[in-house]
């Protein structure tokens, strides 16, 4: 299954979790760098840092002391006291490690032979299963599948509602319960009413308990036996740090879950859950909530969640991002224009709405190598309302004045600036900003695009 992107961003969990933790492996790495020549001792004495970095972060114990020992058996040896970069290459191998314990690669999800397809999603109250089960059906959606969403906590009338609403809103089946009926019975129901709506998966928003209780996991138990779902997913809050943990391998041992769905990865937490749950419970993190709306449903990447922490960036999911976002029709057609230095306020406006599509610029730039570790943008704080901003200038102009700037006088800038309710310095900066492009995109067509490929821009 392929990334669901999303206006929020895994860059934006870097920011919020693991920053403490980046910047704390970052000073050790640099330390490591600054060897000639890496000895048992000072290897040591990294490891000893990285081993309380992420006990701060909240990491569970037994999967740091894991780590360590793995990395320190790797590091302590010919094949990087030998190396050329012998730093770099300890880099390579907690990025390897971390990427390991994690999981390595990223776990879809397995529908089974039968149809529909049943997913079960189990958790505590309050850990966002409700809201899950809408981003789930949505993701679900955009690979062409056609779920239907069935309300089975009939403990929280508002659960019904709620999910019944998201149905609604995201135009899916959703099955008519009522807190007056069975759990079992509405799953079991549900079943057969999703067939006759020729859906192929369905996704089953069970009850929840404030504390782990024997009356909700025999409950839960029993919602399996009727319906044999192709995969049970525990939806844990990672907020609750070391509890996510314990919470985690209750569910697994009570109905051997398949896989784990991370809630309020934007909120307040160190991101311990995030790299201790896999290696806890032997089950794959599939899936991350990075936010309220329905789209901040991300794919969870092991391999590029260990390169973020490590402050490496994340160059695939910059690119995926690129293709889920950017229309290649209308690219190929701004190539030709670039090429003939015929770029317009028009098709500025245009990349504009492209780029937005993307996410915050704030995030993009994280997920570029090296980026987080440039100190001219440590703590750069991107405003996206900027690009808004120059959309609603655009916009005021007339057809005329976006396809040749240059008439754009005093007192059509009055006009723009008044039309877009921004102010005269706004308009002012855009057109600056504007021209300088195009002095670029002019300089690249004497010596740059001429020499490329058709479809090879160097942006």
């Amino acid at each position: 299954m392929r990334s669901c992107f999303s206006p929020g961003n895994l860059c934006d969990i870097i920011k919020n979790m693991f920053e403490n933790l980046t910047d704390k492996l970052g000073l050790v790495f640099k330390k490591l760098r600054g060897h000639g020549k890496l000895t048992e001792e000072n290897i040591h004495a990294s490891l000893k840092e990285v081993r309380m970095a992420l006990l701060e972060a909240d990491v569970h114990y037994r999967v740091v002391k894991d780590l360590i020992n793995s990395v320190k058996e790797r590091a302590i040896g010919r094949e990087v006291l030998a190396s050329i970069t012998p730093g770099q290459q300890v880099i390579k191998i907690v990025n390897e490690e971390l990427a390991r314990v994690m999981g390595e690669t990223f776990e879809g999800l397995r529908f089974s032979g039968e149809r529909p397809a049943v997913i079960m999603l189990v958790g505590l109250q309050g850990s966002g299963k409700t809201t899950t089960a809408g981003k789930l059906a949505k993701l679900l959606s955009r690979e062409h599948r056609r779920p239907y969403l069935v309300p089975a906590d009939t403990y929280r009338p508002a659960a019904i509602e709620q999910l019944q609403t998201l149905a609604a809103h995201l135009k899916i089946g959703a099955f008519s319960s009522t807190p007056q009926m069975d759990p079992v019975s509405i799953s079991r129901d549900a079943v057969t009413e999703a067939l006759q709506n020729d859906c192929d998966t369905i996704i089953i928003d069970t009850a929840g308990r404030l504390h782990i209780e024997q009356a909700l996991m025999d409950e839960l138990i029993e919602i399996k036996k009727a319906v044999n779902p192709a995969e049970i997913l525990l939806v844990a809050d990672a907020m609750t740090g070391q509890d996510a943990i314990a919470v985690a391998g209750s569910f697994n041992e009570a109905l051997d879950i398949d896989g784990i769905i991370l809630t309020k990865m934007d909120g307040d937490a160190r991101g311990g859950a995030a790299i201790s749950m896999r290696a806890i419970t032997a089950k794959p993190i599939k899936f991350v909530g990075i936010g309220e709306k329905l789209d901040a449903l991300e794919v969870f990447h092991p391999d590029r969640m260990a390169s973020r922490i490590l402050g490496m960036g994340d160059v695939l999911s910059l690119i995926e991002k690129a293709e889920a976002s950017l229309d290649k029709k209308q690219a190929l057609e701004l190539e030709k224009k670039l090429r003939k230095n015929q770029f317009t306020l028009e098709d500025f406006r245009a990349q504009m709405v492209q780029i937005r599509k993307m996410g915050s610029l704030e995030q993009l730039i994280g997920m570029i190598p090296g980026m987080g570790k440039n100190k001219q943008l440590k703590g750069l704080k991107v405003d996206d309302r900027e690009l808004v901003r120059i959309e609603a200038i655009i916009n005021s102009m007339t057809p005329k004045e976006r396809e040749n700037y240059t008439i754009i006088n005093g007192s059509r800038r009055k006009r723009i600036a008044k039309g877009s309710g921004t102010n005269v310095q706004n308009v002012n900066r855009l057109l600056k900003n504007y021209t300088q492009t195009r002095k670029v995109i002019k300089q690249l067509n004497k010596g740059g695009f001429s020499k490329m490929g058709k479809g090879m821009l160097p942006f």
